[in-house]
């Protein structure tokens, strides 16, 4: 969180988190392509020649007030491939919730797991505790013909006590609905600090 008193705005980071291809630019992307153009920024995506992300994708987005100061949300990706860990790191550093994405696929558990133990080390790293760290857990891809089932998921990554939202990012299915409750627990907190 930052403030700017004299520009009246709270800056505060929300951080998309997952494996390698599991949907996390897809729902930036129509977060952007839904949100109308004077209450975001341009979508910024650093990708690789075979259009995966290599550092992060950012998007800005304005919404509402908290105590006089308008928010600003920036949302971030980080880089789902294991040879960029230093980099999703570098990408959570300063964050004040997150959107953790799993992969629905049953081939991806192994990579859902490594990724959501990678998160808990990160934040116990930078001094939060995962269990009350704002984190919405996203099960993305939905509707794959072999999707794992929910409770499946839900055993596998241990997502004790946080909420957690179906979704299909690619048809915009689940993508408000895991972005409205992060950012309103990320006001929670940030108005117990103000």
């Amino acid at each position: 969180m930052f403030i700017n008193w004299k520009q009246r705005e709270i800056k505060l980071k929300i951080v998309y988190y997952g494996a390698s291809l599991c949907g996390k630019t897809t729902n930036l992307e129509f977060l952007h392509a839904s949100i109308p153009s004077h209450a975001r920024s341009d979508l910024v995506s650093l990708k690789t020649r075979e259009d995966r992300t290599i550092f992060f994708d950012f998007l800005e987005i304005q919404l509402g007030e908290i105590k006089g100061l308008k928010p600003k949300f920036s949302l971030y990706t980080v880089p789902g491939q294991v040879y960029y860990i230093a980099s999703r790191k570098l990408v959570l550093q300063g964050a004040d919730g997150v959107v953790f994405v799993v992969d629905s696929a049953p081939e991806r558990r192994d990579a859902n797991v490594e990724a959501w133990d990678n998160l808990h080390a990160n934040l116990r790293e930078f001094g939060f505790d995962p269990k009350t760290f704002p984190i919405i857990v996203q099960f993305n891809k939905r509707d794959l013909p072999d999707a794992l089932p929910l409770n499946d998921l839900r055993q596998m990554i241990h997502c004790n006590g946080h909420l957690n939202v179906e979704a299909v990012a690619s048809q915009g299915i689940g993508v408000f609905e895991s972005l409205r409750p992060t950012i309103k627990s990320v006001m929670v907190e940030a108005q117990r600090h103000l």
